[in-house]
Order: structure tokens, then C-alpha cells, then sequence
């Protein structure tokens, strides 16, 4: 089982390391799956935007991310290595944000003005690299050992990932459950196997899928994997909102929960639905009563329904139309049809086309191509017959001879003058049938005496139950 499951974290993680796509821009090489995140600071061109905030934002493993203050005014830039400082001892981050572009930042995560920001300690020297990367390294057996720990606790859990300190004297152990659990036994046990301090960190589902990564249905790496932070909550609301049809299996990603970019769109839906009129209204006209059946937000077209919720004589209309036969029907007024006298289907039209060819370069070589004639079949002679065949027949004959064997008559004249009296033989003496055969005069089976039928296959005796037959 332990050599089982060091298998499977071990390819989670070289998952994780292939899935990391911000490694180029962000400076920091192979992190070993340490920055799943990037930033791209928009004002690093703007004259005096640069130095004059002291507050930077460093991200750690996964979606990790802090504020901290640069109160030693160390010259910072993207994509460098930092010591920061922890409680207790220090931490090793890679710097993500600097300038004004921070102060944005912080008031899009919502800190709090009392907030206690901690400080910059100094760029990472190699030892404190390599103290590090020896942290880093325990990372995998111990979330192993903390899975074995976790079962034998009976606590319903699933430990998903393990974050080391810099300087390794702390760990964080993120883990996914759908409802309340008491860790308190678990942490007393890790904190005496590892010999460190123990933070026990939840995370959703949503979370977990951005941690493992993968591709969305879209052929994209997935949102959370790539640039997204924060998760909103999605509700079905959005999706009907954009007209979008209730399947779970199509709206529900790899994390099992509604789609993310659910979410995306709906702003632009509910600003454009606005415009349009209120599909609970049912329309009037003198033949038929037509009900709302769907909307096409974008292209600004309603279709409507002789019958409610089956599309039957489908009819589809402009939102300007829906408003003017709602303004009759409320009048009293009941139009012809539905689309109305001035309906007509617009053609466009360029203003100009060469429709006959005239300005074709080309238009004086000759296209047509000469149909070729089909090669007559040739006339196969027959076969020659076999020489040695023909010596055989020729010897037979000759045999035949010899021994007096009259050779049967050909037709010709003689086999027709036999085939004429025969004919005349027919007609002096009648029919064929009325001859005397010879034969048994045939007569039919009187239908009550049937035989039953002998499933046996056994003849049946001719005498009856008197003896006679």
C-alpha cells in the first residue's frame, strides 16, 4: 500500500509540474509547482509608478499568497527570491507585485486596514535556498504518512497537499472534506511525528482541481489552474440567464461543482435582456395565439409557439415586432399574422458584381475540355480447341466404325419429315388421352375417410376393427 500510493503522489506531482505555466514569465525557473499564478503589472511603464508604494506581494506554493513591507527599500523586481518573515522563523517566496499595482491589489482582496503586514527580510541567500530545497523534499513522504494517519484516526478526510516553511520548522497540510472534522488527536500526532508545528488548512473542491490542473472542455488549461485566485460562487441562475440548457453533466467541470466561466458572460446577458420585452406575454392574432418558446439574446430575436413548451409552427420575430402587436392586443386589435404586411426578407446587395465574367482575364481561353472518345472493347477471338482433343474424337470415331456402331441421325430434311407424320399420327387417331394407358384409373379419396395423422412413422393396417380390409 506505501509503495502504492508514493507512485500516485509522486506522478500528482509531476502532474502538477507540467501544468505549471507561469514559471517563464514569472523568472523563477522549475518551482516545482510552487506558483501556479501570474501577474502582469500593467503600470511598471508609468513614469514614478514604481518605487513609490512599500508594500510588495509575494506567492508561495500553489494559490498561497501575501502582502509584505519592504521596510529595508531593497530593490525588488518580479520573479525574485525573497526571505520574508514568518511566524516563527522566515519564509522563502518569489515576489509577484510591486508598485501601485500592489495598493490595487489590496483593496481587491478586501485586507483590512488594521491588518498586520510583515516585513521583507532580504533577497534569498544560497543557504537559505538550499534549506529550502531540503524541505521541499520531505513534502511527498510526509503527505503519504499523514494519509495513513488520517485512516487510522477514522477521521473522513483526504489529506491533499503538503507546504513546508522556508526553513522547515512548519508545515501546511491542506486537506478536502464535505463536512465538519475534529483534528485536534491528528494534529498532536503529526506535530509529534514530524517534529514541527502543524496547520491544518481546508480547501474546496474547486481549489483541489486547480491544484492538480488539467484541460477544460473548451481545449484550454483550466481557469483556476492558470490565472484564477479567487472563486465566486456560480448558481443556476446564471445559466438560465443566458438561455443555456440544465444538464448537469455539461454544466458541472472536473471538480464536480458549476463551471467558473458560468459567470463570465452573465453581466452581458442581463444588461442586453433589459432591451428586450417580457416573454410571459402571449400574442394575439386572428387565427392563431402564439406563446414565448426562446430568446437568442445576441442576435436580438425572439421565437414564439402555437403550443406551450413544444415548438410547433415556430415563428421567429423581431423584439420591435413582439413590442407593436403587444400594444394592439392591448388596443383590442388582433393582427393578420404574426410577422406582420410588411415583412420581407432583406438580400444584400453589393453594389457592384461581375456577373457575366467580362472582366476576367481569362475570359478568352478556351475551358471547355474535349471529351476524350471511349476505346472501343476489343473483340476477343474464341479459343482454339486442343489438337490432342480433336485426335481423340477422330480415333473414337474410327473405333466405332470398326465395330458397327451406327452413328445417330442429324437434323435435316429427314428428322423434319419424321416430325411431320407424327403430327399427322395425332390427328387420325385423337388426343393422347383418349387412349387406352394401361394405367390405374385414378380416383379421389373419399374426405371422411382420411387417415389421421401417424406421428410414429408406422404403416398403418388396412383392416378394420371387423378383420375385413
Amino acid at each position: 500500500m506505501d509503495e502504492n500510493s508514493k507512485q500516485l503522489a509522486q506522478q500528482e506531482q509531476q502532474t502538477n509540474t507540467s501544468q505549471c505555466a507561469s514559471c517563464d514569465s514569472c523568472g523563477c525557473g522549475d518551482c516545482n509547482t510552487r506558483c501556479n499564478l501570474d501577474s502582469y503589472n500593467w503600470l511598471d511603464d508609468v513614469p514614478g509608478g514604481k518605487n513609490d508604494f512599500d508594500i510588495v506581494e509575494v506567492h508561495f506554493k500553489n494559490t498561497r499568497r501575501g502582502f509584505y513591507r519592504n521596510s529595508a527599500k531593497l530593490d525588488l523586481k518580479q520573479g525574485d527570491v525573497v526571505a520574508v518573515e514568518a511566524n516563527p522563523g522566515h519564509d522563502i517566496g518569489i515576489v509577484a507585485l510591486t508598485g501601485n499595482l500592489v495598493k490595487l491589489q489590496m483593496k481587491r482582496t478586501r485586507l483590512r486596514p488594521d491588518a498586520e503586514i510583515l516585513r521583507v527580510f532580504r533577497k534569498a541567500k544560497p543557504a537559505d535556498l538550499e534549506r529550502f530545497e531540503q524541505a521541499k523534499a520531505k513534502e511527498v513522504d510526509t503527505m503519504i504518512r499523514s494519509r495513513q494517519i488520517a485512516k487510522d484516526l477514522g477521521l473522513e478526510m483526504k489529506i491533499g497537499d503538503v507546504e513546508y516553511q522556508g526553513d522547515g520548522n512548519k508545515a501546511i497540510f491542506y486537506y478536502i472534506a464535505d463536512g465538519r472534522v475534529d483534528f485536534r488527536q491528528l494534529i498532536k500526532v503529526l506535530a509529534d511525528v514530524f517534529k514541527i508545528r502543524v496547520e491544518m488548512k481546508q480547501i474546496g473542491a474547486r481549489q483541489e482541481a486547480g491544484r492538480i490542473g488539467g484541460i477544460g472542455p473548451c481545449g484550454r488549461p483550466l481557469c483556476c489552474a492558470s490565472w484564477m485566485s479567487t472563486f465566486v460562487s456560480v448558481a443556476t441562475s446564471a445559466a438560465r440567464f443566458q438561455e443555456v440548457s440544465l444538464n448537469p453533466q455539461k454544466l458541472a467541470g472536473q471538480c464536480a461543482k458549476l463551471k467558473c466561466c458560468i459567470n463570465f458572460e452573465v453581466d452581458t446577458y442581463v444588461e442586453a435582456s433589459k432591451s428586450l420585452p417580457r416573454r410571459d406575454v402571449v400574442l394575439e392574432t386572428v387565427d392563431k395565439t402564439y406563446y414565448h418558446f426562446k430568446t437568442d439574446i445576441l442576435k436580438h430575436e425572439m421565437a414564439y409557439s402555437t403550443e406551450k413548451g413544444v415548438p410547433t409552427d415556430l415563428v421567429t420575430i423581431s423584439p420591435e415586432r413582439v413590442r407593436e402587436i403587444i400594444e394592439l392586443n392591448k388596443q383590442g386589435v388582433k393582427p393578420e399574422r404574426i410577422q406582420g404586411s410588411d415583412f420581407e426578407v432583406k438580400v444584400e446587395r453589393s453594389a457592384y458584381g461581375d456577373l457575366v465574367g467580362q472582366d476576367s482575364i481569362s475570359r478568352f481561353d478556351n475551358t471547355k475540355k474535349k471529351k476524350k472518345k471511349k476505346p472501343r472493347a476489343k473483340e476477343i477471338p474464341a479459343p482454339k480447341g486442343n489438337n490432342n482433343n480433336k485426335e481423340k474424337r477422330q480415333g473414337a470415331k474410327e473405333q466405332e466404325k470398326r465395330q458397327g456402331v451406327k452413328e445417330q441421325p442429324k437434323k435435316g430434311p429427314n428428322f423434319q419429315d419424321h416430325q411431320r407424320k407424327g403430327r399427322d399420327n395425332r390427328r387420325q387417331f385423337g388426343p393422347p388421352s383418349s387412349q387406352p394407358t394401361g394405367l390405374r384409373e385414378f380416383r379421389p379419396r373419399n374426405p371422411d375417410k382420411r387417415p389421421k395423422h401417424n406421428p410414429s412413422g408406422r404403416e398403418r393396417s388396412s383392416k378394420n376393427d371387423n378383420g375385413e380390409s
